[in-house]
């Protein structure tokens, strides 16, 4: 599989966040809330274990668009199914690991005969690190790097590790490593219309998943940006530039945390730049990746969901739950992770 290199995939995945990350010394002293205590789950768990059942019904997907992907709005129906409470955390996929002696993507080197023009260390194990704005004048291209030795285990390369972070969501993992892991467990990631609607946790149209009050700037209802991109994040939630342990916000209305900010979240659907008002019961998406922009017709794209710790109003604005981006499936990120779903059949 092709790992995205291009700085098209950059600017791309620029378009994903909403700030530049600070420097480890800027991190914020402001008082974290209370989160979710670690929760390790048993080898031998019952298979909804750490799940929450969503029953089948029918609602209005998608929105007038505040992005122009979002639309049009359909009336779409889903059946019943379980989901993750949370976001998938470093202690569970370091059990998967262990277990199956799965290697992600990050951790292999590039495929020369992939990328001939490349040699040497550049086809050494890498991912895509978002490093933040170093200049006033520097664009979305260079805010992200390739960066060799960045994984799972190392989210923004040589240097760091997840110590002390095994209730964090894990990031820098490919579609192909997140689904590798739902399969472990006899399950699937969720479809983009299974996602939106457990986000949404019953609310009828609302604009967030707690309801129609915008971020509160001073008591910020989940972990996204905090402040004009790219001048500063306040960190008010706690967490500046940074994930969160997971459950440290509020739940929905389904009993769901982190629907909303912390990190991005992959579903099945392959990415199309609108919504199909024809697929309206268990919509899957397109049937394969749509190449709708030139400069990105040789990469397949996933919709992920939720928005980031790196969303903002005033340049992202995407942890509501219609919105949707693209995600390259051939990579991951420091923001990117997933949750996983458990259909009922009959």
């Amino acid at each position: 599989m092709r790992r995205v290199t291009s700085i098209a995939a950059l600017l791309a995945l620029a378009s994903l966040s909403a700030c530049q990350r600070p420097a480890a010394t800027q991190k914020t002293a402001a008082a974290k809330p209370a989160c979710l205590p670690a929760q390790p789950t048993p080898a031998a768990a019952p298979a909804t274990e750490g799940m929450v059942l969503v029953k089948a019904g029918e609602f209005l997907q998608g929105a007038a668009p505040a992005r122009r992907e979002e639309g049009p709005p359909r009336a779409t129906k889903v059946g019943a199914f379980w989901i993750d409470k949370t976001e998938v955390t470093n202690a569970d996929f370091a059990r998967f690991v262990a277990a199956t002696g799965h290697v992600t993507l990050a951790e292999k080197p590039l495929d020369p005969k992939l990328y001939p023009t490349l040699s040497g260390d550049q086809l050494k194990p890498s991912a895509i690190v978002f490093v933040g704005a170093k200049n006033p004048n520097d664009g979305p291209g260079q805010w992200w790097q390739v960066v060799q030795g960045a994984n799972w285990r190392h989210p923004d390369g040589p240097g760091s590790d997840i110590a002390g972070k095994e209730n964090h969501p894990v990031v820098q993992i490919a579609y192909d490593d997140a689904l590798a892991y739902a399969k472990w467990l006899g399950r699937d990631l969720p479809t983009e219309a299974e996602w939106e609607y457990a986000a949404r946790g019953g609310l009828k149209d609302a604009a967030y998943t707690w309801g129609d009050q915008p971020l509160d700037m001073q008591k910020p209802q989940a972990n996204v940006w905090q402040g004009p991109f790219p001048q500063a994040d306040a960190g008010t939630d706690g967490y500046k530039a940074q994930t969160a342990p997971v459950g440290c916000f509020a739940a929905n209305g389904y009993g769901l945390v982190d629907m909303a900010g912390n990190v991005w979240e992959w579903t099945k659907d392959w990415y199309a730049p609108n919504l199909d008002p024809t697929q309206i019961v268990d919509p899957v998406g397109p049937t394969e990746p749509d190449s709708y922009l030139p400069s990105h017709s040789s990469e397949k794209r996933r919709v992920i969901k939720g928005g980031s710790f790196l969303c903002a109003d005033n340049f992202c604005f995407r942890y509501r739950p219609p919105a949707r981006e693209a995600g390259p499936t051939d990579t991951g990120s420091d923001h990117v992770g997933f949750r996983t779903v458990l259909r009922v059949k009959g």
